[in-house]
C-alpha cells in the first residue's frame, strides 16, 4: 500500500509540473491565401517556425482571396477568431480604416526596422511581408522566341489566344497603370485615358477576361498562347509544366504587388502572435520563402541570404523597372477603372 502511494504521489507531482507547461501552449490561427502559397508558405515558415517555438502552435486558415478573408474579419470583430492575417495592401487599408488591425511597428518586431521604405504603408496597420510583381506569360511551343516587351499581347498573330484577368482583379489594374505609362501617361492619378484606349486595342486578342481555373494553366496547356499573371506563381507553375510555360519581366518594367501581414485586434493569441510576426519579417525566413516561391523580400537584409538563382526569378534585382504604384490611392479610383474597362474595353473582345 505504502509503494502505491508513493506512486501516485509520484505521478501527481509529474501531472502539476506538466500542466503549466500545457496551458502555456497558445496557438496562432493565420489566414492567409489558400492553394500553393498555403502549401509553401507552410513548408518555408510556419513549420520551422514551430520547430523553434514549440510552446506555439500556428493553424493555417486558408482563403482563396484578400475580399472574403475582409469579409471573415468583419464578421467576427466582436470576437476574433483569427489573430495574423496576410493580404492585399489595399484591403488592408480598408481593415485598417475599419479599426480590424492593430499597429505592426517596432514595438512588435525589432525587424520593422530593417525594412524597404516601401513595405511600410501610410495607413496600414500591418508592413509588407512579401514583394510580387506582374509579368507577362507565354506558351512556348506556340511562341517561338521569348517575348522582351508588353506589346506581344498586341500582336495580331495571338488574336484570339490572349488571357487578360479583367478589372476589378488588381492584375487588371496592375497592367493598367503600366500600359498607361507606355501610352505616355506616367501619372494614372491623373488620368488612365491613354492606357484604357491602348487596353481596347489589345480587346480583339483577348480569348477571355476571366480564365480558369487560373490564369498560368491555360497557357501552360495551350488553351492560350500569352497573358499576364504574378511572378511567384507564375515561377512555381513554370516548374511543374514540363517547360511548356515561359515567364517574362517586360523590357518596359512592371508594378510591385504588396501582401501584409496584420495583427489582427484583440487577436485572442497575444503575444504569441507578434512572436510569429516578427519571425515571419525576419531576414532568414524572408530569405527562405523567396527560395520556395520567389516572392521578392521586404527586408532589406534578406537578399544576401538567397541563392543567385532563386534572385535572379524574382524583381529583387530589377527595383529600378518597378512602375511605382500607390495602391492606397488606386483602391480610391479603382471604381472608375473598372467603370472605364466594362464600357470601353471589355466589349471590343466580343
Amino acid at each position: 500500500m505504502m509503494k502505491l502511494r508513493v506512486l501516485l504521489g509520484a505521478s501527481a507531482v509529474a501531472f502539476a509540473a506538466a500542466t503549466p507547461a500545457l496551458a502555456q501552449t497558445k496557438t496562432v490561427t493565420l489566414a492567409a491565401y489558400s492553394g500553393i502559397f498555403q502549401d509553401h508558405y507552410t513548408k518555408a515558415v510556419i513549420e520551422p517556425f514551430m520547430k523553434a517555438h514549440p510552446d506555439i502552435k500556428v493553424e493555417f486558415y486558408g482563403m482563396p482571396n484578400s475580399a472574403q478573408m475582409l469579409g471573415t474579419l468583419r464578421a467576427q470583430k466582436a470576437a476574433p477568431q483569427i489573430d495574423v492575417m496576410i493580404m492585399d495592401v489595399s484591403v488592408a487599408k480598408a481593415a485598417t480604416d475599419e479599426g480590424l488591425f492593430d499597429k505592426v511597428d517596432e514595438s512588435v518586431s525589432k525587424n520593422v526596422a530593417d525594412l524597404y521604405p516601401t513595405a511600410r504603408i501610410e495607413g496600414v496597420g500591418g508592413v509588407a511581408v512579401t514583394f510580387d510583381n506582374l509579368v507577362l506569360l507565354y506558351n512556348k511551343d506556340q511562341v517561338k522566341t521569348q517575348p522582351t516587351s508588353w506589346n506581344a499581347l498586341w500582336d495580331k498573330q495571338y488574336a484570339g489566344k490572349v488571357t487578360i484577368p479583367a478589372v476589378p482583379d488588381i492584375q487588371g489594374t496592375t497592367l493598367t497603370v503600366i500600359v498607361n505609362k507606355m501610352a505616355g501617361q506616367e501619372d494614372y492619378k491623373k488620368s488612365v485615358e491613354p492606357g484604357i484606349k491602348k487596353l481596347g486595342e489589345l480587346a480583339p486578342n483577348v480569348q477571355t477576361w476571366d480564365p480558369k481555373p487560373d490564369v498560368y494553366t491555360p497557357i501552360a496547356n495551350g488553351q492560350a498562347a500569352l497573358g499576364i499573371g504574378w511572378n511567384a506563381r507564375a515561377q512555381v507553375y513554370a516548374d511543374t509544366s514540363g517547360g511548356k510555360l515561359g515567364v517574362v519581366l517586360p523590357q518596359e518594367g512592371s508594378g510591385f504587388q504588396i501582401n501584409t501581414i496584420n495583427l489582427v485586434k484583440r487577436a485572442p493569441a497575444g503575444d504569441a502572435a507578434k512572436t510569429f510576426i516578427d519571425y515571419a519579417l525576419t531576414p532568414e525566413t524572408q530569405a527562405a520563402f523567396t527560395e520556395a516561391m520567389f516572392y521578392a523580400p521586404t527586408n532589406t537584409k534578406a537578399q544576401e541570404k538567397i541563392s543567385k538563382e532563386a534572385l535572379a526569378r524574382t524583381a529583387a534585382g530589377s527595383m529600378n523597372k518597378m512602375v511605382a504604384i500607390d495602391w492606397i490611392a488606386v483602391a480610391g479610383i479603382r471604381d472608375a477603372i473598372t467603370e472605364q474597362w466594362r464600357r470601353r474595353v471589355i466589349p471590343l473582345s466580343r
